[in-house]
């Protein structure tokens, strides 16, 4: 679909920053942030939340139905999770939601209703967005692709400080494990499986510092008209 602004899109794995980067980058630019990750992990959390068997095709029609999600920001300027009115940014965020939102997202019925929203929220706003299907999907014609990867065990050590620093007790092999199985759940799912695109630039961000990474990726936007 054709958009009126900037779109800019960064694909990766789990724990490879890219809500980070994507955030850091929109202040960069003034962009508008959309955070499709966290779209997902609502729709699983209003799943759990109502003991939901997201199964059972008629009742993830229904859920759909009553969803309602959008972001707002705090008083220091934080981007936060909506959930049908209701601030849900650090529920969606445990380990519990974790397990469960890469088999929720294989769900076409989920994926049809969250990237209609994604494009919709997108359509008209220089906008900068982070998922795994993006660049391939959600705005295939978007200005600006990149796809982040990282060494699988330093993707695990970032989210273990993340959950640790948010006072979630975890260890490091439930992370591993658990990132481990959503890479494949992601790469391997029928619908818009996660993968890089044929004109994305790809940021192997191992060993780079947020600065370093936010710097070289600034550059790319204004190259191409940011």
């Amino acid at each position: 679909m054709k958009t009126e602004g900037i779109i800019i899109a960064i694909d990766g794995f789990s724990a490879c920053g890219k809500s980070t980067l994507a955030k850091q980058l929109a202040e960069k630019l003034d962009y508008t942030y959309i955070d499709t990750g966290a779209m997902y992990r609502a729709v699983t959390y209003y799943f759990i939340k109502h003991q939901l068997d997201w199964n059972n095709p008629a009742q993830v029609a229904m859920a759909l139905a009553e969803i309602q999600i959008d972001f707002r920001r705090d008083e220091d300027g934080s981007l936060h999770t909506f959930l049908n009115g209701e601030d849900v940014e650090k529920q969606i965020r445990t380990m519990e939601v974790s397990a469960s939102v890469s088999p929720v997202a294989t769900i076409s019925a989920v994926r049809r209703f969250l990237v209609q929203q994604q494009q919709a929220l997108g359509e008209k706003k220089s906008c900068i967005l982070d998922g795994r299907d993006i660049g391939t999907v959600v705005f295939p014609e978007a200005s600006l692709k990149i796809f982040l990867t990282a060494d699988p065990q330093e993707r695990a050590r970032r989210r273990l400080k993340e959950l640790l620093e948010k006072g979630q007790s975890v260890s490091l092999g439930e992370i591993v494990n658990n990132l481990t199985e959503r890479d494949h759940i992601d790469s391997t799912r029928e619908d818009s499986p996660l993968r890089q695109a044929d004109d994305a630039v790809v940021i192997d961000n191992t060993v780079l510092s947020m600065e370093e990474q936010l710097a070289m990726i600034k550059v790319l936007a204004e190259m191409r008209g940011a």
